[in-house]
């Protein structure tokens, strides 16, 4: 039997905030949470499905492209955002030890499997953006908000 959530009325927690180790195992870990998450507040297939690749792309980009923090790990947060004009919104974010670099989308043309995550992440998401700090310690947040009906999908 399905359930249905009242239009602005998530049955579940408006944010999550998670501390995990910083390893690629992260990934998964996030993923299902955040599957959970997105069940709960009511949201389609195709939007848990877009998240869950998002998410997969931001902990894999921090793990390799980024330190962890001082602890050794990253923080992974899902805030909701409400209903908005184009519905429902999310905000997934992941918070490392910054990098050397700005994170920033990357043509590749090639065959190769890696190189593709903000591409996939900027096709995904409604928006995204990073942010960087250095207090109380070196940190840097890369944010994605997914929206429902950002994606033209062929059937």
């Amino acid at each position: 039997m399905a359930t249905t959530v009242p239009r602005g009325q998530p049955s579940a927690e408006p944010s999550i905030a998670l501390t995990l180790p910083f390893t690629p195992r992260s990934a998964s870990v996030a993923r299902e949470h955040l599957e959970e998450f997105l069940h709960a507040l009511g949201l389609s297939e195709d939007f848990v499905d877009d998240s869950r690749l998002v998410i997969s792309e931001l902990v894999g980009n921090a793990v390799r492209h980024a330190r962890p923090l001082g602890d050794g790990t990253m923080r992974i947060g899902f805030e909701w955002l409400g209903e908005g004009a184009d519905g429902a919104a999310v905000d997934l974010f992941v918070t490392d030890g910054g990098s050397v670099t700005v994170p920033h989308h990357v043509v590749n043309e090639s065959a190769d499997a890696f190189g593709r995550g903000l591409t996939l992440v900027e096709a995904l998401a409604a928006r995204w953006w990073y942010e960087s700090d250095e207090q109380p310690e070196p940190y840097g947040t890369v944010h994605a908000v997914i929206a429902p009906g950002q994606v033209a999908r062929t059937a």
